[in-house]
């Protein structure tokens, strides 16, 4: 016998999503096609990609902004571990340990190209995006870190990181960072060994720290106490 085949007019039957799994397929989706195309394209090639009606989209994300606010929301947020903020100040363990291990976590989180090209699109397209997530690194990573360097070094503690010891974190930071963008972006050399990178960049960073700040601090006190 031979068998029908079917009528070219009729697609197959696609399964039926719910209004939650449908929203987080259009942001998965939304942020590979804002990795690849960057944030010029429009929402109706986004639709296009997505196999959606651009008002469908709509129904969903009122605004290109809403989207890609969510896609902040969704990449660069929920991958933040809330533990992490207690891993950073544990001071039952030592300050080296405890940022070893962060870094190791985060870097797992950052060190993805599509995560990569996102924070590099949005820094390029000068969209709130990026601010939004350097301004979180400040507040909610480097301003910890800061805190527990002073506490380990045996320096006072003060509410607010010193615009120095900022520069120096974020200079920390940044290189680990940028060895994600070389390795993944540009796919130039770099030390295979990522765990051998972040131990070395946390070795020259923490002498570096106390080094510093603790001696400009002890100098700072050396005429009081010479005072008394």
């Amino acid at each position: 016998m031979r068998r029908t085949a079917p009528f070219k007019g009729v697609r197959a039957k696609q399964k039926r999503l719910s209004p939650v799994d449908r929203r987080k397929e259009f942001v998965v989706k939304a942020t590979e096609f804002f990795a690849e195309e960057g944030f010029g394209g429009g929402t109706r090639d986004l639709a296009r990609r997505l196999g959606v009606t651009q008002p469908l989209l709509y129904r969903y994300f009122p605004s290109k902004d809403d989207l890609i606010k969510e896609v902040y929301r969704t990449v660069y947020l929920e991958p933040l571990d809330t533990g992490w903020e207690k891993l950073l100040t544990d001071r039952a363990r030592p300050v080296r340990v405890r940022l070893r291990e962060f870094y190791d976590a985060y870097t797992n989180v950052i060190f993805d190209r599509k995560w990569l090209r996102i924070y590099l699109y949005s820094g390029l397209k000068g969209l709130d995006i990026n601010r939004w997530y350097v301004d979180m690194v400040r507040d909610k990573i480097l301003t910890r870190i800061i805190r527990e360097c002073r506490h380990a070094a045996g320096l006072p503690l003060q509410s607010k990181p010193s615009a120095a010891e900022l520069e120096l974190a974020w200079v920390f930071h940044g290189g680990i960072f940028y060895y994600g963008v070389r390795k993944y972006i540009y796919e130039s050399p770099a030390l295979e060994d990522k765990e051998q990178m972040i131990s070395d960049a946390l070795d020259a960073f923490l002498a570096g720290y106390e080094r510093v700040f603790g001696t400009t601090i002890e100098s700072r006190r050396a005429p009081m106490e010479a005072v008394g």
